[in-house]
């Protein structure tokens, strides 16, 4: 275990030097994806604005949701950007070199890389939207609050995690999966930034069945806020986020262990 935690160590170290090791074009990196994403909160912001409030939900409480599903990705993809980048691992025959060392090819893969940039201007953003909106919501921060809101956003991570794992397992059956990713990953996503109220019941069930983002951010914020619209699912799901999360990415790994046995290297 104690070798397992030194080379972790190494792996980070030595990624993080590799990301940084230019600091003035690192910092414009990652504060160009801050701004490119805050850029679709600020149109969101002035249209609320004008229109006060969206189903119920006025402009701090959206952007308390939005928080959640930014922070969440931005600590998910420091340990899941070997994932998102798998499809081009195995395309490219990097992925046998993994193969070739005594480590695991899951620990591999997710401790190899990490996107740095997209951690630091996603999670950025999610922690200015917080500041910006949990003081205007009306949550009390206990102690239990606080070990909630803890939980759930290990949760959030491990359920996009799972859906990174899935997708690029995948890729060992069809090599290239992008848009299946685009598809099932980010154009889902898009539509976690909103209460799942406001759609029709199939968006409404992919969102918690299939694509479970609504137990990334709308459950959650639903613990702190209890706005009407939660009176249409079991109360129960705002407690599910890290049983939910746990579940989904044991699934992923036994269907990833199952899936490596059919690896053929594609080389180049």
């Amino acid at each position: 275990m104690g070798d397992m935690i030194h080379l972790i160590a190494v792996y980070s170290k030595t990624t993080a030097k590799a990301w940084f090791q230019y600091r003035v074009d690192a910092f414009l990196k990652s504060l160009a994806v801050f701004l490119r994403e805050a850029t679709g909160i600020i149109v969101i912001y002035f249209t609320l604005l004008k229109f006060d409030s969206l189903n119920g939900w006025n402009i701090y409480e959206m952007l308390f949701l939005f928080s959640l599903l930014f922070l969440t990705y931005g600590i998910m993809i420091i340990f899941f950007t070997g994932l998102r980048d798998f499809g081009k691992t195995v395309r490219d025959g990097s992925f046998d070199r993994f193969m070739l060392r005594p480590r695991g090819l899951l620990f591999q893969i997710i401790f190899v890389n990490a996107d740095w940039f997209a951690a630091i201007g996603h999670g950025g953003l999610g922690i200015t939207l917080f500041i910006f909106s949990a003081g205007k919501v009306g949550i009390s921060w206990s102690g239990a609050n606080i070990i909630y809101y803890i939980i759930t956003v290990a949760g959030g991570v491990l359920i996009q995690g799972a859906v990174f794992l899935f997708i690029a397992t995948l890729n060992i059956f069809l090599l290239q999966t992008d848009s299946l990713k685009e598809m099932l990953y980010w154009d889902m996503r898009k539509f976690a930034g909103y209460p799942i109220s406001i759609f029709n019941k199939l968006i409404q069930t992919l969102m918690i069945y299939i694509m479970p983002f609504a137990f990334v951010n709308y459950f959650p914020a639903q613990y702190f806020l209890r706005k009407e619209d939660m009176a249409a699912y079991p109360e129960i799901y705002i407690y599910l986020t890290p049983v939910v999360g746990v579940v989904m990415y044991i699934i992923a790994y036994l269907f990833w262990r199952y899936s490596i046995k059919f690896y053929k290297s594609s080389g180049n």
